[in-house]
């Protein structure tokens, strides 16, 4: 099948459907395709329609509306088989999208960072056990241990205590200098003080401990125990569920195999969300972590810009850049200290998919050599877990991508070899 689209929007997050939506209004052709099974991205996980939150019901109201805009989900991209030309798969098919504006909102994954007992049943990623309660996982009634590093930690507790959780404790790895330092810098930006005491208060009675951070996770065949350094020493902590997360990472594999490029951990972006492929443009986390304000604004500047309407995405500008200086206050503020890069022992698993220890990689200089010699970062995950870990471990530089970027079907590379070949 092939499909034709004036814009097509990757994501659909915040940033992905404001992009949509302001790109609709000049009158083409706009498709979103999302490997999701609903709209709304991480952040509104559980649909635009069931949020608290009065601007997705907006842009899911306004989209409904929007007949030149069209919505896949389930769909993920595979291949690439010209600058405008990309394969996607579904459930059930495979297809073609031809296009002439193409945005990127491919939106973050959580940091993870490997330590003994990482692996353990009961050890998952703040924001992935978070995830998994809104999705029905039963939560109620078990003691969790929040740690870490950023605001999620206190999204997360309390998410999880509203669904019956027992939250032990919240433990942010950086100081309580630096957290006051974040928090009295939030009377800039009253709406996200305002969340901040909100959150707090809704995971209280949690003990919330700065300059702290996991050693260990126990157990035999599942968590019992997490071992912490804090402040006044060593603390053991029994608990069911270790939630530990250390901020996000922009999902950028998308935007490097299609060739943009990235400065450290985003892609590089002009002040109308132009990559430096002119025809593609970037919001939202793939081009530094901000948060759903930010993503809102980023995504209408660059659906307004990829329908040629400067001057009303210039009238953005403003707002855009108070959001940059908040996006750098939480970068500085909950920086990673450097002992979090010596937690592993020779025997820790480093990458999940193919059981590459700690031990193993040592004897490397860099990734692909690693790459090649242990297949770490050559398992489904496609080096997204084990690649950041090596690079805050080692200081290792991942490649750049090449699809497909996830498993797909054979059926599906078969197909996208063909429709290549009647490309070339």
């Amino acid at each position: 099948m092939m499909l034709r689209a004036d814009v097509l929007v990757v994501g659909a997050g915040p940033a992905g459907l404001a992009a949509a939506l302001a790109a609709s209004e000049a009158g083409g052709s706009v498709i979103v395709i999302d490997d999701n099974p609903i709209s709304g991205g991480q952040i509104w996980r559980s649909g635009l329609s069931q949020q608290h939150d009065v601007r997705a019901r907006r842009l899911h109201e306004k989209l409904s509306l929007a007949a030149n805009v069209r919505i896949l989900q389930g769909a993920r991209i595979i291949g690439m088989l010209d600058a405008h030309l990309l394969q996607i798969e579904t459930s059930d098919s495979t297809s073609s999208i031809y296009f002439d504006r193409l945005i990127l909102a491919t939106g973050a994954r959580e940091r993870l960072l490997p330590f003994p007992g990482w692996t353990l049943p009961g050890v998952t990623g703040a924001g992935g056990l978070q995830a998994l309660v809104k999705g029905g996982y039963p939560i109620a009634g078990k003691r969790v241990v929040v740690a870490g590093s950023g605001p999620l930690l206190l999204a997360t507790a309390a998410s999880l205590r509203s669904r019956g959780a027992k939250i032990v404790l919240i433990a942010e790895q950086t100081s309580m200098r630096r957290v006051m330092r974040f928090a009295s810098a939030l009377r800039h930006w009253p709406g996200k003080l305002i969340q901040a005491m909100q959150l707090r208060v809704q995971s209280l009675p949690s003990r919330y401990l700065p300059s702290s951070f996991v050693l260990e996770a126990r157990g035999k065949d599942c968590l019992q125990q997490v071992s912490l350094r804090t402040s006044k020493g060593l603390k053991l902590v029994d608990c069911d569920f270790l939630a530990c997360g250390y901020g996000l990472l922009p999902n950028l594999e998308l935007a490097r195999m299609l060739g943009c490029q990235t400065v450290g951990e985003a892609v590089s972006v002009d002040r109308f969300q132009r990559s430096s492929i002119t025809h593609i443009f970037c919001a939202g986390e793939i081009t530094g972590i901000a948060g759903v304000d930010s993503a809102l604004i980023q995504g209408r500047i660059a659906g307004l810009a990829a329908t040629e309407r400067l001057t009303d995405a210039e009238v953005l500008f403003n707002e855009r850049d108070r959001w940059h200086s908040f996006a750098s206050l939480l970068a500085q503020a909950f920086s990673l200290r450097p002992e979090l890069a010596r937690l592993c022992r020779e025997d820790t698993i480093v990458c999940r998919c193919e059981d590459v220890c700690y031990g193993e990689l040592m004897q490397y200089d860099n990734w692909r050599g690693a790459k090649l010699q242990t297949r770490c970062g050559m398992g489904a995950c496609q080096g997204r877990i084990c690649g950041t870990a090596t690079q805050h471990l080692f200081g290792w530089t991942t490649e750049s991508s090449r699809p497909p970027l996830s498993p797909a079907r054979i059926e599906s590379l078969i197909a996208t070899k063909a429709a290549s070949s009647l490309a070339d």
